[in-house]
């Protein structure tokens, strides 16, 4: 038999795929993010696929309003936002300035509503690290890069139930009732 393949608009699709998923993925041992999501998030993650790119520009002053440092990203997908590059001058490192841009930077990308803000680091950039696994990254995969080399990528999950099962999904904690039920275990 030969298979006729045509295309269909997305409302038949979905109606295709949200019958026939369970059947065919059963073993399968994911989940729908939706599901975990509040309404204002999923609110949120669709008003983010328009296809006007979202970005953040952020710039750190001192008391003298002169300029000590930047942080900036974008939009990668509705979904996850990447924080780019931050640095602090040399003369205003070590002051906690690097620490008050992340806040605010992921501050900033949480509130347009997305759900992972992830970053790319030189494995031995400890400066950068630190701070970043501190305030809650979590290192999600390393890469080899021809441009950099050895980067670490760092993850933060705006959602604290997806952030939980990334850390049951990496061995750090056991399966509980809650994500038994987000499983239908």
């Amino acid at each position: 038999m030969i298979a006729q393949v045509k295309k269909i608009q997305s409302k038949e699709f979905e109606t295709l795929f949200r019958d026939h998923r369970k059947d065919v993925f059963k073993d399968d041992f994911s989940y729908l993010v939706r599901g975990v999501l509040s309404e204002q998030e999923l609110e949120k993650v669709f008003s983010l696929r328009i296809n006007d790119t979202k970005k953040i520009h952020l710039a750190a002053f001192n008391d003298q309003s002169e300029f000590v440092g930047w942080s900036w990203g974008f939009q990668v997908d509705n979904f996850r936002y990447y924080m780019c590059n931050s640095a602090v001058l040399e003369p205003y490192r070590k002051k906690g300035i690097y620490t008050q841009l992340l806040k605010e930077h992921v501050h900033e990308a949480k509130n347009l509503g997305f759900q992972e803000v992830f970053s790319r680091h030189n494995a031995s950039n400890n400066s950068v690290l630190i701070p970043k696994l501190k305030f809650g990254f979590v290192i999600k995969s390393l890469e080899i890069d021809d441009i950099f080399g050895a980067l670490v990528i760092l993850s933060y999950f705006t959602n604290p139930t997806r952030r939980k099962i990334f850390d049951m999904r990496t061995g750090q904690i056991k399966m509980d009732a809650e994500l038994k039920e987000i499983f239908q275990i």
